[in-house]
């Protein structure tokens, strides 16, 4: 290909570090399509890095050796993740998002591709060091924010389904406690949609009791799958019999009064030990 400026160059690199996270790229590859020495290649790496770095963008990490490169690190600083969660959070609350029943609305945020990038973000820096394979959520309101997640990760989406779908040939179905109804559910996975032994994060909008995302646990033992963790944007304070031990939430559901029209929302587990 024709000879690129270095300008030119370090933005087209930046571009295709950015589309494709979580991926070892070796460096010989930027040199032939650039058609330049891996020494220049190396300090525009550097440049990259900092600029990465020093925006909040995330981190470059290189692998030495014959088979090595380099990888682009999706991360959120501390700074930037309880600014946008303070702001989500002062969202959330607004009294007008109060259902009948003392339920919260939150299909408008989850609907917004600029809020779910950056929760996705935010989920992709929590869980960067866990060699996510597949990132796991139920239908439907979930699905956003897996999406999201996974991009950031550059990992597939697997969707558990309420019920079966024919266009999906067989399937895994158990049954599980609802934690809110306590109800009995089913849920149900497509053979065909996640291989045996994968490495499994769960993301969820909302949880109470965490009946949902016990089921989904329950449904990867059929699997051989491991979790590697559990991602939630939002989760309610007033439980004393939480079916899920470890997670992590962006939010805490402390109060609603209905009658007040009053809700209280503050930082979720994520934020532990991380406020300023």
């Amino acid at each position: 290909m024709k000879k690129m400026r270095r300008s030119a160059r370090l933005v087209d690199m930046t571009q295709h570090l950015l589309a494709h996270p979580h991926t070892l790229i070796p460096l010989t590859m930027f040199a032939e399509q650039y058609g330049a020495a891996k020494s220049s290649i190396s300090e525009d790496l550097s440049i990259i890095k900092e600029a990465f770095e020093s925006q909040g963008v995330g981190a470059l990490r290189t692998v030495a050796g014959a088979a090595g490169g380099v990888k682009y690190i999706p991360q959120m600083k501390t700074e930037q993740a309880l600014h946008f969660m303070r702001e989500l959070i002062g969202h959330l609350e607004n009294p007008d998002r109060l259902l009948p029943g003392g339920y919260l609305y939150m299909s408008d945020i989850l609907g917004h591709p600029a809020t779910m990038a950056r929760i996705g973000k935010l989920f992709a820096t929590a869980f960067a060091e866990k060699n996510v394979e597949v990132v796991m959520t139920v239908e439907t309101k979930g699905i956003p924010l897996a999406y999201a997640t996974a991009a950031y990760l550059n990992v597939p989406v697997v969707i558990v389904r309420r019920d079966n779908k024919v266009t999906e040939g067989s399937v895994v179905s158990i049954n599980y406690v609802s934690g809110s109804s306590k109800r009995i559910q089913t849920m149900s996975l497509a053979r065909r949609a996640l291989a045996e032994q994968s490495r499994v994060l769960i993301v969820d909008d909302f949880m109470k009791a965490g009946g949902t995302i016990r089921g989904m646990i329950d449904l990867l033992q059929e699997f051989r799958a491991t979790v590697v963790g559990c991602g939630v944007l939002v989760e309610t304070a007033d439980v004393t019999d939480r079916l899920v031990d470890e997670y992590v939430s962006l939010a805490k559901l402390r109060d609603v009064d209905v009658k007040g029209k009053q809700i209280e929302i503050e930082l979720g587990s994520y934020f532990h030990n991380r406020e300023e």
